[in-house]
This record gives structure tokens, C-alpha cells and sequence, in this order.
């Protein structure tokens, strides 16, 4: 399986301390040069950023249309990592792009990709048993002030029957 992360995925991971649990569900991930230069160039000594740049399993591959690139990135109304990540995905033919941002995850979808993101990957690392208390996880997030919609963690837990936060 091809799968393409744009930064939001691996910060919030890193944050919370399952970064590497992504390799339980993937055996690589791809990111464009310009979504490492977020996590690990701007954001050295911020979460993620050591973990990101000494995984093998984390493959930086750059965008080959970088005209395209360049004038998208001129349009849109979105960062380079979203664009660089959507653009990566369609060229390598991903079957999963990792993305938070509902912006970048519109632009994912128009341009036919398929898209999940944090939530989506932790209910996966429950659903495979590799996450134990998933209701522990999201008030972690919720710790780490990380932006995500407390009625989204709420559908989730009640989907799995467990009780709300």
C-alpha cells in the first residue's frame, strides 16, 4: 500500500506518542521535501521533528512537477505541505493520503485521492488492537491542546461503545 503523510499526521503523532505506530499500519510513508522541511528543517526541536528524520520507514521523496507545483502553490489558499503532499500522492498513485487539514483534505478528495486522517488512523491502531484505551488517546490529544472537533472524538468512542469524554 502507497501511502503519502502531509506534516499535521505526524506532529500530532509524534505529540502523542505514536508516531512509530503508524509503521503497524504501513510499511512506508511518503512525504514530499517540502512537508520534511516543515517537520524537521522549521520545526527543529518541536514534536516530530527528531522522530521524523531518523525513521527508515519515512521516505522523503520530492514533487517531479514542480511548475505545477509552483503555480498551485501561487492559487491555492493552502500551504505548500498540503499541496506538495496532494501532489505526491497523485503522482507516486497512492492509495492513502494522510492529511488533518480540511482544506488540504477537500483538495485530496477533488483530485480523487483517498484521505484519513489522525482519527481515522488511531480508530484503525484500535480496531487492530495496537491501541488499548483509545478514550485515554483522544483526552490525550485533548492534553496536548490539539485542534480536533469534540463531537468527531465523541462519535468515535460511542462507535466503539466506549464511554464519552
Amino acid at each position: 500500500m502507497k501511502v503519502v503523510s502531509n506534516a499535521s499526521p505526524l506532529i500530532t503523532l509524534a505529540r502523542i506518542g505514536h508516531l512509530d505506530s503508524l509503521r503497524k499500519l504501513y510499511d512506508v510513508v511518503h512525504i514530499s521535501t517540502e512537508v520534511y522541511n516543515e517537520v524537521v528543517i522549521a520545526g527543529a526541536g518541536m514534536p516530530g521533528a527528531s522522530a521524523v528524520s531518523k525513521t527508515d520507514w519515512i521516505r522523503v521523496s520530492p514533487v517531479h512537477d514542480v511548475e505545477g507545483l509552483a503555480k498551485a502553490l501561487t492559487k491555492a489558499s493552502l500551504g505548500a505541505g498540503e499541496i506538495s503532499a496532494v501532489f505526491l500522492a497523485k503522482e507516486l498513485a497512492a492509495d492513502l493520503t494522510l492529511m488533518d487539514e480540511w482544506k488540504g483534505r477537500r483538495l485530496a478528495v477533488d483530485e480523487g485521492l483517498a484521505v484519513v486522517g489522525c482519527i481515522g488512523i488511531l480508530e484503525e491502531l484500535y480496531r487492530r488492537r495496537e491501541i488499548a484505551d483509545l478514550r485515554y488517546v483522544y483526552q490525550e490529544l485533548l492534553r496536548q491542546n490539539i485542534r480536533v472537533d469534540l463531537r468527531t472524538l465523541q462519535g468515535s468512542l460511542k462507535q466503539f461503545g466506549i464511554a464519552s469524554l
